[in-house]
């Protein structure tokens, strides 16, 4: 019997809705096995970060060859990689492992909005890593510090993808939850921007006025993942990704004082 398989490279949240742990979470409820590499320790809960310590390089990359010598993948994810160092020594690992779809997730800023990347890491991230993907997973603030300009239109919006794209990966969805005009229309949508080099078309989903958003970003990028994993075209993936978190969101309940995470397992375990 085949089980689909997904790597997810990232941090650890200690309080288990972003990260490592929404990757993780996500994979299962997604019916594919997950295995890890932890690229930093971050000592955080719903309401802030309060320490991050980064794992030496090396490890991070005798991480990923243990785990893909041996169990291997179907599909590999990258969420916060936290320096430049670290992304660089991720990058020549998987050039070793090109046949792989990569998803790209560029974590820059945790929602509590504790930085999570370093700042001169970018150009690595540009340069070593988004080159390697079949899709990088921007929200609007990192695809303005990627593409280095202010992003308020629909036409910004193309060009921006269209810039990522031209760094090198195969496919970019840009998301739009941080698009306020969205939350006015009625009924309230979220719509995401896919790019594959050729069109740019839409993904819609509801707008969930939820303040449980903790890990949304990860859980979206690893659902992708685990929708490529499992054999799905990138579009349909996508979209498959999207229901997913729509029903996260819908269903997210509160763990701590601040963001909570969404629901990763609505569908097994429902709230009401």
């Amino acid at each position: 019997m085949h089980i689909a398989k997904a790597l997810t490279i990232a941090g650890s949240d200690s309080g288990g809705g972003a990260g490592i742990q929404a990757d993780l979470k996500t994979f299962a409820a997604l019916g594919v096995y997950g295995s890890s590499v932890i690229t930093a320790i971050t000592a955080q809960n719903t309401q802030q970060v309060t320490g991050i310590h980064a794992l030496p390089p090396p490890m991070v990359a005798r991480q990923i060859e243990a785990v893909l010598t041996d169990i291997g993948s179907d599909a590999i994810k990258t969420g916060m990689l936290g320096n430049a160092e670290i992304i660089q020594a991720v990058a020549e690992t998987l050039r070793g492992y090109s046949g792989i779809p990569l998803v790209v997730d560029p974590v820059m800023v945790a929602k509590s909005g504790a930085s999570l990347l370093a700042p001169e890491a970018v150009k690595t991230l540009r340069e070593q890593l988004i080159p390697l993907a079949k899709i990088v997973t921007p929200n609007i603030p990192e695809a303005e510090v990627l593409v280095g300009k202010h992003l308020q239109s629909e036409a910004d919006f193309i060009w921006a993808a269209r810039a990522i794209f031209d760094m090198g990966a195969k496919m970019v969805v840009l998301k739009g939850g941080h698009q306020p005009e969205r939350k006015r229309t009625t009924p309230a949508q979220v719509v995401d921007l896919f790019y594959d080099g050729k069109e740019a078309r839409s993904v819609e989903g509801p707008f969930i006025d939820t303040p449980h958003t903790h890990g949304t970003g990860c859980t979206f990028a690893s659902a992708i993942t685990a929708g490529l994993a499992k054999g799905l075209e990138p579009y349909l993936a996508v979209l498959k990704a999207r229901q997913y978190l729509t029903g996260a969101l819908q269903h997210a309940f509160p763990v701590g004082q601040g963001k909570s995470p969404v629901h990763h397992f609505h569908s097994w375990w429902p709230t009401e």
